[in-house]
């Protein structure tokens, strides 16, 4: 049995009640935190909390070598736990479809993702945001200006009138997190006048909500990682009442239908 495990988005205790119990009922635990992290906790309290030893794989022993993992599923009841819900990451949909194949029975339970989490925390509503994209550092891509995979998204939401989730990079064998300034300082080099929402440590007892012109956003200290930032689509009235209220928009800034 290899049950996929969403952490949630901060720290040990961020886990559903369910999860918590296919945790600590399991036989051995596999993890991941290539793709995002918890930043309130470390792994030795996430062992300590569920009184389990935890295997972190980089990505290579996800994607490239997850051959023990497989048969360890075989016999046993394995947990494979990320950040976050456990199938936003196409790494993990794999790694379900090879267990399939070996006719391993798999189970999945969710936890909050950071997008649902930003609908929450910004109030923006969650059916209108569109497809969401990922800002890499600048020397990761090696183009200059926004990659167009970045740019194209935003027009195209724009364009529909939906919400855009940027994403922004993480290098976690470099313990390096992209913050919302630099984000924000990449995106004003396309949309200094476009207003920008940042999240951050959503998830966390105090997360951070702040709307913005780019321009703005750029020269300002959000704190800890995890950031991620939104630009928004036109708005319909009680999202802009919640962008005044919960992010000290400027009113007159936004764009309302």
């Amino acid at each position: 049995m290899l049950t996929f495990i969403g952490l949630g988005l901060y720290d040990e205790t961020s886990i559903t009640v369910e999860g918590q119990t296919a945790l600590r009922e399991a036989d051995r635990a596999y993890a991941e935190f290539y793709t995002s992290k918890l930043i309130g906790t470390t792994i030795e309290d996430l062992e300590a909390h569920h009184d389990i030893d935890i295997d972190v794989r980089d990505r290579a022993g996800v994607e490239q070598h997850p051959e023990d993992i497989l048969e360890a599923a075989e016999e046993e009841a394995v947990a494979f736990l990320t950040a976050g819900d456990t199938m936003i990451s196409t790494t993990h949909v794999d790694l379900r479809l090879r267990a399939h194949e070996r006719g391993i029975e798999t189970r999945v339970i969710h936890g909050v993702t950071a997008q649902t989490a930003t609908s929450s925390l910004t109030g923006l509503q969650n059916y209108r945001f569109g497809k969401a994209t990922t800002l890499p550092f600048p020397y990761a891509h090696g183009a200059d200006g926004l990659p167009a995979s970045v740019t194209e998204t935003i027009d195209a939401n724009r364009e529909a009138n939906l919400h855009t989730v940027v994403y922004l990079d993480i290098k976690a064998d470099r313990e390096e997190y992209m913050t919302a300034d630099v984000g924000a300082s990449l995106l004003a080099e396309e949309y200094p006048d476009l207003i920008g929402v940042v999240v951050a440590r959503a998830g966390s007892p105090e997360p951070l909500v702040e709307a913005g012109p780019m321009g703005e956003l750029a020269e300002c200290d959000f704190g800890d990682p995890l950031h991620l930032l939104v630009i928004p689509g036109r708005l319909h009235l009680l999202e802009a009442d919640a962008l005044c209220a919960l992010a000290d928009a400027d009113r007159e800034a936004l764009e309302i239908d």
